[in-house]
């Protein structure tokens, strides 16, 4: 009997030394790569700049129908689509009107509210003024708490359609330079930085 209780321990031993040194993911998966990505809501501030033609430029707030008004083309659907989705239509919308089509979406300011929870130095709710990152929200908490934090296994739980979803994200690697695709976080996004695994 001891014997068998030695050999399960040695085998829960083995599976928990042998995911310590799995190696950590690559860049986001493909599947995740359209989620990471910054996406425009109502609230938001753009700014729309014309680099051919100044006058055009303008700073708007996309309106609670989600769109915006331009020079020349009028309504625009700008909410529920990156900066570079936008920024293409615009792009493909001007080229007849102007000699040079070139325009450039940049968000000023999009207001949200986010939670950290777990093992960083400031954990509770903030309130960026523009669309922030997973990383960039734990900085935002205080960092990680270093004594205690996994920044290797962090999890983004955001609400969908009254679907909780879980994203597990390996902000270390981000840190070391082994991944370079930042995770765009959306309102009452919850991050949570959980503890390591210790034995004692």
């Amino acid at each position: 009997m001891k014997t068998v209780i030695l050999r399960i321990i040695a085998l829960v031993l083995a599976a928990f030394a042998g995911g310590c040194a799995t190696p950590p993911p690559p860049d986001l998966p493909q599947s995740l790569q359209r989620e990471a990505e910054q996406i425009l809501h109502a609230g938001d501030v753009l700014k729309i700049a014309f680099p051919g033609a100044p006058n055009l430029d303008s700073t708007q707030q996309i309106r609670r129908d989600g769109k915006l008004n331009l020079p020349m083309v009028g309504e625009v659907v700008a909410a529920d689509r990156t900066p570079a989705d936008l920024q293409t239509e615009l792009r493909g919308a001007y080229s007849k009107q102007l000699l040079s089509g070139d325009v450039t979406v940049t968000v000023v300011s999009s207001p949200f509210t986010v939670f950290v929870a777990g093992a960083v130095l400031r954990p509770g709710k903030i309130a960026p003024e523009r669309a922030i990152t997973a990383l960039e929200a734990v900085m935002e908490a205080g960092g990680f708490d270093n004594a205690k934090a996994n920044p290797r296994a962090v999890v983004v739980i955001r609400n969908e359609r009254d679907t909780i979803r879980r994203v597990t994200l390996d902000l270390q690697a981000l840190l070391d330079g082994r991944q370079s695709t930042p995770f765009y976080l959306k309102a009452y996004d919850i991050v949570y930085v959980p503890e390591k695994f210790s034995f004692f």
